[in-house]
């Protein structure tokens, strides 16, 4: 674990302030969900809590599912980074912080459609967790009317899963 060099002390409402030079780099904001967890040495851990992320293995199959049915390369992000990535350059996307395009799509909850690709935000109980995108792996296979009603799907499956 890394150590920080800071110090906060906890108010008489048992709350501390996390410094803002974390909330940065960990991309904390403002009514963010966390974890808190303890280890067996008594450490106390903050974690930032990912409904999606918890759909791991699932989501995981699911992409790799909807990428062989579609043909295309299909990511699954929670609001900060993919969560499971499937089809051509999976490698490369997992795990990696999504764009500031696609985070902004996702505030305005829009679906993007392009040529090459199709956005779809996952909207669970009235809030955007994550989004699901299909990315055309042949530039001549544009995508479809089918497609951005699979995606539609998909992100309302995911968002089910999440509420149950």
């Amino acid at each position: 674990m890394k150590a920080t060099g800071i110090v906060r002390r906890i108010d008489d409402l048992g709350r501390v302030v996390v410094p803002k030079e974390i909330r940065r780099t960990q991309r904390i904001r403002e009514g963010d969900p966390l974890e808190i967890f303890t280890d067996r040495e008594g450490q106390i851990i903050l974690k930032k809590f990912s409904p999606i992320g918890e759909l791991g293995a699932i989501a995981r199959q699911y992409a790799y599912s909807l990428a062989q049915t579609m043909k295309c390369t299909v990511c699954i992000t929670d609001t900060d980074q993919i969560i499971a990535a499937a089809g051509a350059g999976r490698e490369d996307l997992q795990d990696r912080y999504i764009e500031p395009e696609l985070e902004k799509l996702m505030k305005e909850r829009k679906m993007a459609v392009s040529k090459d690709q199709i956005v779809c935000p996952i909207i669970s109980q009235g809030d955007v967790l994550g989004s699901i995108v299909f990315t055309s792996s042949d530039e001549k296979k544009p995508m479809k009317e089918l497609e951005e009603k699979m995606i539609i799907a998909a992100a309302g499956f995911l968002a089910l899963q999440l509420e149950g």
